[in-house]
């Protein structure tokens, strides 16, 4: 049973990604979710809570819990106050990475969901809106 529609996970630690990890578990268990699309949900969460950490200096993951008709959804939306990203085509590309990982972030996180969104820019941070649908 969602006791809750909305809350917020700080992301400003390794321990803070475990946390968010085991939130979005629970939530997307909650919103009747299948195993498979919890999954999904939770690795794409991982990929973009290391992000806001690694490449932000620490972020926030916001999350509501959507109903629509019949359907019930889990969003997740990361910000950010880091660098930005100058480039998102570039950035959106297989394999582009701007460290040392395997450039799988943010193309993999879109593939694992329903609904992604990305808004960044230099010096203004970034925020990425992740969605899956039951």
């Amino acid at each position: 049973m969602i006791t809750e529609r909305s809350g917020s996970q700080p992301v400003r630690s390794e321990p803070d990604i475990v946390m968010a990890r085991q939130a979005v578990r629970r939530l997307s268990q909650e919103c009747g979710l299948r195993l498979v699309d919890q999954t999904k949900i939770v690795t794409a969460a991982s990929e973009l809570a290391r992000n806001a950490l690694v490449y932000g200096g620490g972020g926030v993951m916001d999350w509501e819990v959507l109903t629509e008709g019949a359907r019930t959804g889990l969003r997740l939306v990361f910000r950010d106050e880091g660098p930005g990203i100058p480039d998102l085509k570039l950035a959106m590309t297989d394999g582009w990475t701007s460290g040392s990982g395997l450039g799988l972030g943010l193309t993999g996180a879109k593939r694992l969901v329903d609904e992604f969104e990305l808004d960044s820019a230099p010096g203004k941070g970034t925020r990425v809106a992740i969605t899956r649908w039951t």
